[in-house]
């Protein structure tokens, strides 16, 4: 007869990501405005927004790939102009 271990815990099916540390911003000489903006531009930046909009409604994986190729080209073009002017 097989005895079970009554210690056992099974181990969990996903692994647990470290929560990215966010966005931080340093309020000096008590300048809110200017530290508002510099949070502003840092949201901006990072694309939490969009993101947060694009979450809001569900999307098809069907337009989910047209949106994400429209970007990959969007990317492409952005970076063949930007070699474009090098030369």
């Amino acid at each position: 007869m097989r005895t079970y271990n009554n210690n056992y815990k099974p181990r969990r099916q996903w692994k647990e990501r470290p929560k990215e540390g966010g966005l931080e911003v340093i309020v000096r000489d008590n300048n809110l405005e200017k530290a508002l903006r510099i949070f502003k531009r840092k949201v901006q930046k990072s694309g939490l927004l969009k993101e947060i909009k694009m979450r809001s409604f569900y999307e098809k994986p069907a337009e989910k790939k047209q949106r994400k190729k429209k970007e990959a080209v969007k990317r492409w073009r952005k970076l063949q102009k930007k070699l474009e002017d090098r030369w």
